[in-house]
């Protein structure tokens, strides 16, 4: 049994109405979630046991070493940007 043109797009429009729907459910979880500090699995900070980067220094120089295979490369402003970024948000390595 063929569906119509019409049908089709009808069923493709409420599909995508749960899609989004769910999604909106998932942010508002997550940001729940976050509020109450709890652990939410894949969004929590992954370091492997045996990190590279344990100063501040190694995660600069980390990041001038991914630099390298950048094109267009970052300037020097932008390095420091981005090491300050990660740092602040992620690493947390005092200074």
């Amino acid at each position: 049994m063929a569906l119509s043109a019409a049908t089709a797009a009808v069923m493709l429009t409420a599909a995508a109405d749960v899609a989004g729907q769910r999604q909106a459910q998932i942010r508002e979880q997550v940001q729940e979630r976050a509020g109450k500090r709890e652990i939410i699995h894949g969004a929590e900070l992954y370091v492997p046991p045996r990190a590279k980067v344990k100063t501040l220094a190694a995660l600069k120089k980390e990041t001038e070493r991914w630099n390298d295979r950048m094109n267009p490369k970052f300037t020097k402003q932008e390095i420091d940007d981005l090491v300050a970024y990660l740092n602040r948000d992620f690493y947390k390595l005092s200074k």
